[in-house]
């Protein structure tokens, strides 16, 4: 059973929407976007200025575009190739900051970054940095939902985007590593990690490149369902490599009773607080 945040329930403040046709993203990033306009943010649609979904916007809010509610920004305005994804989250930091003082509750964006995409190093990049975007939508009030076409890119590096947000409409998507609340550990885990999410896992884990704090690197588990002993071998030997204690903080006992079994010196299994 996949993790997904979409399918069912309410929307989440981070989402990643692969497609095979552009229109389901332009009819969910619209409403993304309607929603972010009743709730008094101000909201981007990222695309050139003839998309469709640029287009609709401006048939359906004509005046919040001339108020500067709704904006249309060209891409390359807001996606830098060389910037460091400290760098590409700090933008929309200060665009946040810009929509808070010019009295918005907040800053809402809709993006198909599909074309900024070329190759596995540049996927592998845009991935560090939607765990990083995953970190300000947890801290500030901005929301995104980045779209990714699965024909140009393909399942797999849809999967190691996907894999770090705060939600995904990606089927049979393993496990969710994305950021944890503010006072919360590194990062949140859901779902299930074994032999079938196994080198996902890995891979996601390298992208985030979670830094410990006072010796602990900890990992909100309340959410995961199972991780069997190889995963668990994994996060010991992150830990490790980092000169850290791995808490998963609220796993389910199962996960608890391996980790026993397995003695790991750099794991350490806490019940929820």
């Amino acid at each position: 059973m996949g993790v997904s945040g979409v399918v069912d329930g309410p929307v989440a403040d981070h989402v990643c929407w692969s497609y095979d046709e552009p229109g389901t993203f332009d009819a969910f990033a619209e409403g993304f976007l309607a929603d972010g306009v009743a709730a008094g943010h101000q909201v981007w649609c990222v695309a050139p200025a003839g998309a469709v979904l640029a287009g609709r916007l401006r048939e359906r809010f004509p005046a919040e575009i001339r108020r500067g509610a709704v904006r249309v920004v060209d891409p390359a305005a807001t996606y830098v190739p060389a910037a460091g994804p400290h760098e590409q989250v700090r933008l929309y930091a200060d665009a946040t900051d810009a929509a808070l003082a010019a009295g918005y509750g907040g800053l809402r964006v809709a993006a198909d970054v599909t074309a900024m995409l070329h190759g596995p190093e540049q996927v592998a990049a845009f991935a560090r940095y939607e765990h990083h975007a995953d970190r300000l939508v947890r801290a500030r009030p901005f929301s995104a939902v980045c779209g990714y076409d699965r024909r140009a890119l393909g399942a797999a590096a849809v999967e190691r985007i996907a894999c770090l947000h705060t939600a995904s409409n990606v089927a049979g998507l393993p496990f969710r590593l994305s950021a944890s609340a503010p006072g919360g550990g590194a990062a949140e885990l859901a779902g299930e990690v074994d032999a079938a999410g196994r080198e996902l896992f890995a891979d996601a884990l390298e992208l985030a490149d979670l830094r410990p704090t006072g010796g602990e690197l900890v990992l909100d588990a309340a959410g995961l369902r199972f991780a069997d002993h190889r995963a668990l071998l994994l996060l010991d030997a992150y830990a490790r490599e980092r000169a850290a204690v791995l808490v998963l903080r609220g796993a389910a006992g199962a996960t608890a009773h391996v980790a026993a079994l397995l003695g790991l010196a750099a794991v350490r299994v806490e019940g929820a607080r």
